[in-house]
């Protein structure tokens, strides 16, 4: 097993290599690495079989399905590093442009970070995803997954690496970490002056690790308690439509919703009609039924379980939605600033003040009016793909594509100008 330190600096030696590569060469590489993901898919579908056999038990179905891969799956990666190919080369775009009163001419232009580390867990997809927007943005990356899915991760990689060689360019653009202990993110999160950006992708867990422990710049991602507020002017049947979706159809990623808040006008026709569309319809369509966790409110107009203490600061993961009974959007809005991790927050309504307020006043790295919290996703943004959803809002907030994996330079022009 390679010591982590020796990836770190390896990955560091070869990053300028690719800061030098022009869009044409980095486009090269990525097509060369999605025909080497596609025409690789049965050695990698083999390792991902053993992994989801042996996390099984430990995960439980509805995370299992972030490990699973299948060869739509893998064909979806390979589309999605196709899609990063096609968006413009970040690199060297001049932002702004000064020329001062003595002659001094001043860009401020887009350069690449160095190097990327990224630490994630369980979802294969994410070494493809980052490994894409690394290269096109011209940053090495060092990718560190976690244990469950190491043998997925190292096939990939093994891919992304042989495609690297294809194009000519070092394999070592792309470091994998092979050792899956905590102590080897505890390396990542202090090399200082081997990694430029460390971005975490996982639970909540690893994130607040991350941003606690780590010397190197970090960004906070992912966590997301996400709420949908319906309003008392929202159509009944459109709110079942979009809460299903932002609820059910992934419960296991971030920017599904965890928490239902619903005007206390609304609720009598709502509730009930929700209640069925999650349960008894989706049990008759062979799903998986949706647990409806009430406060008292909710609780005398439909039947579900009792919402429990933390169960509006939980983020689920799972078929399980927490419903709360409100009396106003300024309440609404108020709950949400007391509970959200700033991640996507939706309003259903048909009454524009009400969107305006929620809108101006809710503080995410999302806001949806009339829609689903699921499209807070890079690909869906028209990004590619994405390197993780930040939280915070320096420098990078909502998904972090090719201008967020970016920093700037100021190239100055001059002739012979000194200062007096």
């Amino acid at each position: 097993m390679k010591a982590t330190a020796d990836i770190l600096r390896e990955t560091k030696a070869a990053a300028p290599v690719l800061a030098e590569a022009d869009g044409a060469a980095k486009d090269r590489a990525l097509e060369a690495i999605a025909s080497r993901l596609t025409a690789g898919a049965e050695e990698i579908l083999c390792a991902n079989r053993e992994d989801v056999e042996g996390a099984r038990a430990a995960l439980g179905g509805v995370m299992t399905d972030r490990l699973a891969l299948s060869e739509a799956r893998i064909r979806a990666m390979a589309a999605g590093i196709r899609d990063v190919i096609a968006l413009p080369d970040p690199v060297g775009r001049v932002l702004s442009r000064t020329v001062r009163p003595n002659g001094l001419v001043i860009e401020k232009t887009a350069v690449p970070l160095g190097v990327i580390g990224i630490i994630y867990e369980s979802r294969p997809n994410v070494t493809s995803d980052a490994a894409a927007l690394a290269i096109k943005s011209g940053n090495a990356a060092v990718l560190r997954g976690g244990r469950e899915a190491w043998r997925s991760n190292a096939a990939i990689v093994r891919a992304i690496r042989a495609g690297l060689e294809d194009a000519g360019l070092p394999a070592a653009l792309i470091g994998f970490v092979e050792d899956t202990d905590r102590r080897s993110a505890r390396e990542m999160m202090e090399a200082r002056g081997l990694i430029d950006l460390l971005i975490p992708r996982g639970g909540a867990g690893l994130i607040r690790s991350c941003v606690e422990n780590a010397t190197v710049p970090c960004i906070e991602t992912g966590t997301g308690i996400c709420h949908i507020y319906a309003d008392a002017s929202a159509d009944v049947e459109r709110a079942v439509r979009v809460i299903e979706n932002a609820k059910a159809s992934r419960p296991s990623v971030c920017n599904a919703e965890e928490v239902l808040l619903v005007h206390g006008a609304l609720a009598p026709r709502l509730l009930p009609r929700l209640r069925r569309a999650l349960t008894e319809e989706r049990t008759a369509r062979g799903l998986t039924p949706v647990e409806l966790r009430l406060d008292e409110r909710a609780a005398r107009v439909i039947e579900g379980t009792p919402a429990g203490e933390r169960d509006f600061d939980t983020e689920f993961l799972d078929y399980i939605l927490a419903v709360k009974i409100v009396d106003s959007v300024e309440e609404a809005v108020a709950h949400i600033a007391a509970h959200s991790t700033g991640h996507s927050e939706a309003i259903l309504t048909e009454d524009e003040t009400a969107a305006r307020y929620f809108t101006r006043r809710v503080d995410a790295a999302a806001v949806y009016v009339n829609a689903s919290t699921r499209f807070t996703d890079g690909g869906e943004f028209g990004l590619g793909c994405e390197m993780g959803i930040s939280t915070q809002k320096l420098h990078a907030r909502g998904p972090m594509g090719l201008e967020e994996l970016t920093t700037y330079k100021y190239i100055v022009r001059g002739s012979g100008q000194i200062r007096e």
